[in-house]
């Protein structure tokens, strides 16, 4: 017998859910990434799947193994600290980098950056 089949069931249900509620975000992030139209609308999907997917299964497996070999697995806290602090970085930058790039060619259905009195466009050139 092994490990994994004596784990207990008070411990195994909630492993289970994190991993479903983890995969199930993480496949809602890339069928986003997949359906929606514009870059802007693209680049909040897959955020929420990497980091909150992420989390969970990484939470999941962390609940497992520490059970299982009956002590913290520090490797995976180190995983998901950084994958919850480089995604929501890596948004803003793919965002504001997007942003600059519109205002630059003139798109139309990018709003003007307005001075902080709100009186005339700034030119960013």
């Amino acid at each position: 017998m092994t490990a994994l089949q004596v784990m207990p069931l008070w411990l195994a249900l909630p492993i289970a859910a994190l991993l479903v509620v983890g995969s199930t975000l993480t496949f809602l992030g890339a069928l986003g990434l997949l359906r929606l139209k514009t870059f802007y609308e693209r680049i909040h999907a897959p955020t929420l799947g990497t980091s909150w997917g992420t989390a969970a299964i990484l939470l999941a497996s962390l609940l497992s193994w520490g059970w299982l070999q009956d002590r913290v697995i520090l490797h995976e806290i180190i995983i998901g600290f950084f994958v919850m602090i480089t995604t929501p970085v890596t948004l803003m930058v793919l965002g504001a980098a997007a942003l600059k790039r519109d205002r630059d060619e003139h798109h139309g259905s990018v709003p003007k950056l307005v001075s902080p009195k709100g009186k005339a466009p700034v030119d960013t050139d």
